[in-house]
């Protein structure tokens, strides 16, 4: 029968460099484990392992998120503090989307998400966060009523994107960039409805619009369609009136008749 090797602990594997194997097809991670899963075809028992590893992922966040409630999810930088105009203007969001019956979801680390997360605390909101564990232990923010811990990035934007309905891209780095992107592709190709899609910060936000419509509308790779799917604005006002007025009269808030909590398939208070 196959056999795994034991995972390394994301600290073990950053720790000892003997425990990845830094030959197999050039592709990096600290964490032993993961540096197997990118290694590319294995035995197919140790693939099987994974797959169910990556469905137990799934079906705890499913059942985990499965009553927060219509929640808008806030992306953007980990790396901002409060006194940064990003962190500011996120918390004003948060506390604007709870004000407005929403429930604040982010992926529950620092900075930006953090912001949100307490903007929505002081209001009295839901606060909602989707945590990853990376190599450097990014710890959830002190301002979540409810957190969930991921290892699996794929696993953890699924859950970000699946229970909300508009979503306000704060500034960031790679990770904020490629949620953006993903999110405004599955609108683009209404694998997604067109759920409000909000940037916020015109200094930080305006040179990626003109990008796209300079570059990527004048070489005919996208069309004006696609550019109407993006608001950009500096007012939390305005970003939180744009998603409450779609939400409430285009797509109705509704997730069905409300469903009994079930002990047997963890779905605790």
């Amino acid at each position: 029968m196959d056999q795994e090797p034991k995972p390394a602990t994301i600290h073990e594997a950053g720790d000892d460099p003997a425990l990845v194997n830094q030959t197999s097809w050039g592709k990096g991670s600290r964490s032993a484990e993961e540096k197997l899963f990118l290694q590319g075809p294995a035995r197919r028992g140790l693939e099987l392992k994974r797959a169910v590893r990556i469905f137990v992922e799934c079906l705890k966040g499913f059942r985990g998120l499965h009553f927060v409630g219509p929640c808008v999810t806030v992306f953007g930088s980990a790396r901002f503090t409060e006194q940064h105009p990003a962190y500011i203007m996120a918390r004003e969001v948060g506390g604007r989307l709870a004000d407005a019956g929403f429930t604040v979801m982010t992926g529950g680390g620092p900075g930006v998400m953090e912001a949100a997360n307490r903007g929505a605390k002081e209001k009295g909101g839901t606060s909602i966060g989707c945590n990853i564990q990376l190599p450097w232990e990014q710890k959830p923010n002190p301002y979540l009523d409810r957190w969930l811990e991921f290892h699996y990035f794929m696993v953890r934007k699924m859950m970000l994107l699946k229970y909300s309905y508009a979503f306000v891209v704060m500034a960031g780095g790679y990770g904020t960039l490629d949620e953006l992107f993903e999110t405004a592709v599955l609108i683009q190709t209404a694998k997604m409805k067109s759920f409000p899609l909000v940037l916020m910060g015109k200094d930080f936000w305006t040179p990626c619009m003109e990008f796209l419509r300079n570059t990527l509308l004048q070489s005919g790779t996208i069309d004006e369609r696609d550019l109407a799917l993006i608001h950009l604005t500096d007012s939390p006002e305005e970003a939180v009136e744009i998603i409450r007025d779609r939400a409430l009269h285009e797509f109705g808030l509704s997730y069905g008749p409300k469903a009994k909590r079930r002990w047997l398939f963890g779905e605790g208070r």
